[in-house]
């Protein structure tokens, strides 16, 4: 990207039964008539359904022509599929000509081989309305409501479906009271949830995520909608939540205005998926298994990350590492931006201030002290006849052309051509020019950027050709024009957190401290007590602008020594939701909404967020505040800095809670359980600490928690035949006792480790008279006898009690039982 972008961001375009039958209904309705109309419609011509009734085939005919746009293509074909019974595929396509569509060997979105539900399982009901224009409606069969509306509005010419060579127009009703739209990225939003009468272009570009309202690096054409309850006596419950995808690599401009979405897309086809949730982590579940789960990233990546753009040389990286070492904070990966490369071009050394020898020096140190080395790779090669990776893709002849030859655009090293990412063999170039180098230099990891792919040059339109200047202007950049500004011409052939999280992406992070611009004191301490929970934690600025490595000021290094030491101790959390992402597609990072759906209030908060289910974050984000007013959905919530300190609430409601300089709010809700691990400077000295359960009792029910355990490195989490392990932890109290145990899947992995749980904390414990006679007593898995100490506390409030349980030495590999309950003369051993 270019140096004026400021918080990194992943980059990437993504897009890997339901009807009992097809109901057609039969009206008229007058064709709409409308001043220089951009189009009138199709009717239907035919239907045809298979005999198992999960597909419908119609063609459709054009009702009159206009030529705003360019020409309609007069004969569709409309194809409805249940492809699974959480899935519903809606697509319509040219019926006489071939269209570019996202080919399936970049992304494998084929339809189940088998499939074994039954048509009472499906929740979607398909209905094609034979009217004139044509429309069509997706509704849920649970409850009735109408979830996708195509049905033309007669006073509104977008909603008329349109389609065109360089234009698809496709439009979509809503229930504005209760429709809670989020997604349809990449933007930089005042907040979360979409907010009515915006236009949000999709449309990959090198712009800068500091710049709002304009299309970003990725194009996610991708919705999630949260109804709130319906009036009908609550046949439509609160949280029910459905996916919406048009998958279409074109640019477009959606439209969203409350009540209605409408879609302007410069090319392609119609290809709508739709996702029956219906809850927010069904939706991801189904959602990204379409696209593809998020690859998964290894344990020290959650490690905290150094890097700046303008590092001097190896003395200036050295000299970072070590202000870290001395002042004690936490360092686990060190970067480098384009600074290391000769000349800016990739896969080189400057060989006076970064030389081979003295680079492989520094890699050998941070390895020998447990910590990682990633560098910054950018897409564009530059043109040199004495550059042996210019002259090895030229000989494979990899590189995007125009008008036969490769196309040169400009960038960092100057002229460069691009290596085309959909080439047969882009990805045997890219795989043994990294070999080579890693050979030379053992680097850890490779950040890849400006592959929108950014271009610092604007390239002429091809003569005679509509690709780069196309009829509709979308509003790239914010402005409408065609679509080469500063990347590679389409005549070429070839919120973040919570945000990314939607997009099925759940490693993100902002730049802790900010990229732009000089940042204070303050800043940088309230941003590392915020960014020490992103689930990508690093720090990372401008060339120009004043040093912010941790250690700078003492407030922030005291602050970073805090957040990171819960941080590092929360690691277990942090891979165990890695785990869970790649397994099911769930955030990492995850709006309130995703685990209290039915609390309506939840909607619109975007000031704090979960890490997994439970642990919730709430930062001060205003500048001189020493308070913060942080929502609480219903529950008891504790401390994690602090447990004797909570906050219990009858019904989701606003909470002020002080946040001195030096504190940011991070609180467990009641029902999870905790697997912790230890602080330390390294991930790698982390994960040879002892674990310890945190258990927080659930006032209404059984508390339960997970942790994923392997070697950190595994390509394949949890894969099988793998050395891993999940232990599962459920706890219960019923009659004075409070009963704890675990369950282990392929729990090999884990008891050859020999890793233990060394201490046991429950907090939450209500209505305990005193704190004398508690007796612990575990029926399976270890001989505590002699060996554990229990303590007992009552929180401040003098509500809750906390127990601990220490020197328990429970092989984590193994399972247990254990049973803690007030003691009585029964003439057992207790501690």
């Amino acid at each position: 990207m270019e140096r004026h972008r400021s918080n990194y961001t992943p980059k990437a375009i993504l897009f890997h039964h339901l009807v009992p039958l097809f109901f057609f209904f039969f009206s008229l309705l007058e064709c709409f008539v409308a001043e220089e109309p951009v189009g009138y419609g199709y009717r239907v011509e035919s239907v045809n359904s298979d005999p198992s009734g999960k597909t419908v085939t119609a063609s459709l005919g054009l009702i009159n022509s206009s030529l705003v746009y360019g020409p309609d293509i007069p004969n569709l074909k409309l194809y409805a599929s249940y492809e699974t019974k959480e899935r519903l595929r809606i697509r319509i396509i040219d019926s006489d000509n071939q269209r570019w569509e996202i080919p399936q060997d970049i992304l494998p979105h084929q339809t189940p081989q088998t499939s074994h539900h039954s048509i009472s399982e499906n929740d979607f009901i398909f209905t094609l309305h034979n009217t004139t224009p044509f429309g069509f409606t997706v509704t849920r069969r649970s409850s009735s409501e109408v979830v996708f509306d195509t049905t033309p509005n007669p006073s509104d010419p977008s909603s008329i479906f349109v389609f065109k060579d360089q234009y698809i127009q496709l439009s979509s009703s809503l229930p504005e009271t209760r429709s809670s739209l989020y997604g349809l990225g990449e933007h930089t939003k005042p907040s979360f949830k979409l907010q009515p009468n915006q236009t949000l272009t999709l449309w990959t570009a090198d712009i800068g995520s500091a710049n709002p309202d304009v299309n970003l690096y990725g194009s996610h054409p991708f919705y999630m909608d949260v109804r709130s309850p319906s009036g009908d006596n609550g046949k439509v419950t609160a949280g029910a939540t459905h996916g919406v995808l048009l998958l279409n690599s074109n640019g477009m401009d959606v439209n969203y205005g409350g009540d209605r979405v409408t879609y302007k897309v410069i090319g392609g086809v119609v290809d709508l998926y739709f996702f029956s949730g219906p809850t927010p982590e069904l939706v991801m579940e189904q959602y990204t298994g379409l696209i593809g789960r998020p690859a998964p990233m290894p344990y020290w990546s959650f490690g905290f990350h150094q890097c700046r753009y303008g590092y001097k040389d190896v003395a200036d990286l050295e000299g970072v590492v070590a202000g870290y070492a001395n002042a004690r904070i936490p360092l686990e990966v060190m970067w480098t931006d384009i600074d290391y490369m000769d000349a800016y071009k990739d896969f080189t050394l400057d060989p006076i201030n970064f030389p081979l020898d003295k680079m492989q020096n520094f890699t050998n140190t941070l390895h020998q002290n447990g910590q990682k080395y990633v560098l910054i790779l950018d897409p564009g090669i530059s043109i040199n006849e004495s550059y042996a990776t210019y002259i090895r893709g030229k000989a494979a002849d990899i590189y995007i052309k125009r008008d036969g030859i490769p196309y040169q655009g400009n960038v960092w090293p100057g002229d460069v051509y691009y290596p085309d990412f959909v080439h047969p063999q882009s990805e045997q170039f890219w795989a043994n020019e990294i070999k080579l180098f890693q050979d030379q230099l053992p680097f850890d990891g490779l950040w890849l950027d400006m592959n929108e792919v950014s271009n610092f040059i604007t390239s002429p339109p091809t003569l005679n050709s509509t690709l780069d200047d196309p009829p509709y202007k979308i509003n790239d950049s914010g402005v409408q024009r065609p679509i080469i500004s500063k990347t590679v011409p389409a005549s070429a052939l070839h919120f973040g957190i919570l945000n990314f999280g939607i997009f099925g992406v759940p490693m993100v992070g902002a730049d802790i401290c900010g990229f732009s611009l000089n940042t204070t004191e303050e800043l940088c301490r309230r941003w590392i007590q915020l960014g020490a929970f992103y689930p990508f934690s690093r720090d990372h600025s401008e060339k120009f602008t004043i040093r912010q490595e941790l250690y700078v000021w003492d407030s922030v290094a005291a602050s970073a020594r805090k957040v990171l030491g819960l941080r590092y101790r929360l690691l277990p959390l942090f891979y165990t939701s890695m785990y869970q992402a790649h397994k099911k597609g769930t955030p990492i990072a995850r709006p309130l909404f995703f685990s209290f759906p039915e609390d309506t209030n939840t909607y619109d908060i975007s000031s704090q967020f979960l890490i997994g289910r439970g642990v919730m974050v709430s930062p001060v984000l205003q500048q001189g505040a020493n308070s913060v007013d942080a929502y609480f959905p219903t529950g008891n919530w504790f401390d994690l800095f602090n447990y004797s300190r909570s906050v219990s609430v009858h019904s989701g409601e606003y909470v002020t809670l002080d946040a001195p300089p030096d504190h940011i709010n991070v609180h467990i809700r009641e029902g999870n359980i905790l697997a912790l691990q230890g602080e330390a400077l390294t991930t790698q000295a982390a994960r040879k600490t002892a674990f310890e359960l945190l258990v927080v009792i659930s006032s209404s029910g059984e508390s339960s928690g997970e942790v994923f355990l392997d070697d950190g490195e595994e390509v394949e989490m949890g894969g099988e035949g793998g050395k891993w392990s999940v232990v599962k932890f459920y706890c219960g109290a019923a009659n004075g006792s409070v009963f704890l145990r675990s369950m282990l899947e392929n729990g090999g992995f884990a008891l050859s480790q020999k890793w233990i749980i060394d201490k046991i904390t429950l907090i939450g414990l209500e209505n305990v008279d005193g704190l004398e006679g508690f007796a612990v007593n575990i029926t399976e898995g270890t001989n505590l006898k002699g060996k554990s100490v229990v303590k007992a506390n009552f929180h401040s409030d003098k509500r809750f009690v906390m127990v601990e349980i220490s020197s328990v030495s429970i092989l984590i590999g193994k399972e247990f039982e254990l049973e803690l309950r007030l003691k009585h003369d029964t003439g057992e051993d207790t501690l």
